[in-house]
C-alpha cells in the first residue's frame, strides 16, 4: 500500500509520523508517479514547525521529488509510464511513495542523472537560477557576498557566481565549512562567528561594499547584509534560518540607492516556458561542470522526524534525501 508522512499538528520533527495512504488514478493532466527519492528542505522545517502555514492540515509535506511515472491522465502529453521524472511544486505532497502529480510542473531527467541526484538538486538549482540570473543578475567583475556558503544552497550558488567571472566572499561558521566554501568558489571566507562579516567586507572591498548581498539567515544578519552593499547594490533575502526579518524603514535605502527583494522560487516557476527555461540552464550547468553536486545522503522515508532534526541542527554536511 502506499505510504506518507501526515502532517496533523504543527511542532517538532516528531509530529512527522508515517500512514498508509490511498492514491487514485490520476485525473486529467496529471501524472501518476511512484517516487524513488524525496528532497528535504529548509521550506519543510518551516511548513512542520507552522513558521510556513501554507500546507492545510492535515497534509503531507515536501516540495521536491523525483520517480517514474505509473500512468498518464487524459490530456496529457509529452509523458508516458516509465518517464523518469522530478519535480518541484508549491502544492505539497512530496513525502509519500506514490502520488498524483500535475504534468505542468514535471521534467524529464536527462539521461546519466539519476533520481537520487535529481531530488537532492532541483529545488537548490533552480533556486540559484533565480537568484543569479533574474532577480540580480550576477555579471564577471561584480563582488557578491553569500551568507551560509557551505549550505546546500550556499554551495551552488558560490560555484555558479564564480563561474561567471564574480568574486564570491562567503560566511561559515566553522574551518571545515571554511574548506567547503573555498572549493565552491568563495575568493573570500568570512568565519562569522570569530569575525564581524560586515568589517570584514568592507576590508575586503576597500570600503566599497558588494554588488548583491543573498541572505537566507534572515534577522541575525539582514542588517549586516545592508550595510555590506556598494552604492546601487541589491540586498536578496531568500530565506530565514535564524528567524524573519523585522519591518524596517524602506527610506533607509535611500542612503546608497540600494535595493531589496524578497524572491520565492515558486513564483518564477508558475509559467511552464519559465521552468523550461530554468530546468534547461540548471541542467546545462550540471553537465558542462559548472556545477558541481552529489546525490544527497538517505535515509528511509520513515525516518522523516531524524532527517529534519540533522537540518535543523546543521549537521547535515549535504543535502538529505528520503527512499520511499
Amino acid at each position: 500500500m502506499p505510504r506518507a508522512i501526515m502532517l496533523r499538528e504543527h511542532g517538532g520533527p516528531q509530529v512527522l509520523r508515517a500512514e498508509t495512504i490511498e492514491v487514485g488514478a490520476p485525473g486529467a493532466g496529471e501524472l501518476l508517479v511512484r517516487q524513488t527519492a524525496i528532497g528535504v528542505n529548509f521550506h519543510d522545517c518551516y511548513v512542520r514547525s507552522g513558521l510556513y502555514r501554507t500546507l492545510p492540515l492535515p497534509g503531507i509535506p515536501g516540495i521536491e521529488g523525483a520517480g517514474v511515472v505509473e500512468a498518464v491522465g487524459a490530456g496529457v502529453t509529452g509523458f508516458a509510464p516509465g518517464d523518469r521524472v522530478g519535480y518541484v511544486t508549491g502544492r505539497y505532497g512530496g513525502y509519500a511513495s506514490h502520488r498524483l502529480l500535475p504534468a505542468a510542473v514535471a521534467l524529464k531527467l536527462p539521461e546519466g542523472m539519476s533520481e537520487a541526484l535529481a531530488a537532492s538538486v532541483l529545488l537548490k538549482g533552480l533556486t540559484v537560477d533565480m537568484l543569479i540570473r533574474r532577480v540580480h543578475r550576477v555579471e564577471a567583475g561584480q563582488t557578491i557576498l553569500v551568507h551560509a556558503a557551505a549550505g546546500g544552497v550556499g554551495r551552488l550558488l558560490c560555484q555558479w557566481a564564480s563561474a561567471l567571472g564574480a568574486t564570491v566572499i562567503g560566511t561559515v561558521g566553522s574551518a571545515a565549512k571554511a574548506a567547503i566554501a573555498r572549493e565552491a568558489g568563495c575568493a573570500h571566507v568570512v568565519l562569522y562567528r570569530d569575525q564581524d562579516f560586515v568589517a570584514e567586507v568592507q576590508r575586503i572591498t576597500g570600503g566599497r561594499g558588494v554588488d548583491a548581498a543573498y541572505d537566507s539567515v534572515g534577522r541575525d544578519t539582514f542588517d549586516g547584509s545592508l550595510d555590506c552593499l556598494a552604492r546601487c547594490g541589491h540586498l536578496v533575502n531568500f530565506g530565514q534560518a535564524s528567524g524573519p526579518v523585522p519591518a524596517f524603514e524602506v527610506q533607509r535605502l535611500a542612503a546608497k540607492s540600494n535595493s531589496v527583494t524578497r524572491p520565492i522560487v515558486f513564483h518564477y516557476l508558475a509559467e511552464r516556458p519559465a521552468l523550461e527555461a530554468m530546468a534547461a540552464s540548471l541542467f546545462d550547468a550540471l553537465s558542462s561542470g559548472v556545477l558541481r553536486a552529489q546525490p544527497g545522503a538517505s535515509l528511509p522515508m520513515d525516518d522523516a522526524a531524524r532527517a529534519h532534526e540533522l537540518l535543523e541542527s546543521r549537521q547535515a554536511d549535504a543535502p538529505l534525501i528520503l527512499l520511499p
